[in-house]
């Protein structure tokens, strides 16, 4: 497919403003992500759960830091059991800086009518979010 129209900010294809911007917010998060999980795995210190400590309830992110430094261990089952849905959210956030990584070679064709779905999911997106983690406190207090 051959791209006749780009988009250029400050000189540079918009493509590549986004991949890297998404990239760069990807790494900071990894990296905190990485050195909790390594303070936690050498010291056994983690951050305390505010939710867990006003309603005795886990909150969504219960056992992040422990699924992290059983993945510092490439313990995946072990990681799986400490948080699901965490876990599976890691997954896509790497499935997405590959994306951005491609990007920043050049941009990936949209499928009919992609506008219109990012536009839906900026809009819905947070919505959808908050919606997936409130299900999720749910199951994973009542069952």
């Amino acid at each position: 497919m051959v791209f006749t129209h780009q988009r250029t900010v400050a000189g540079r294809p918009e493509h590549v403003l986004l991949a890297r911007r998404g990239l760069t917010q990807l790494a900071v998060f990894g990296a905190v992500g990485v050195g909790l999980s390594a303070v936690y795995a050498a010291f056994g210190v983690g951050i305390p759960c505010w939710f867990k400590l006003l309603t005795g309830w886990e909150c969504p992110f219960c056992g992040a830091t422990r699924m992290g430094a059983a993945l510092l261990e490439f313990d995946l089952t072990g990681a799986f059991a400490w948080n699901p849905l965490v876990f599976v959210g890691l997954i896509a956030l790497g499935l997405l800086g590959l994306v951005w990584l491609i990007e920043l070679r050049r941009p990936l064709p949209r499928p009919p009518g992609w506008s219109g779905l990012r536009r839906q999911l900026s809009r819905y997106g947070p919505a959808l979010i908050a919606a997936v983690l409130v299900g999720y406190t749910l199951v994973r207090n009542l069952t």
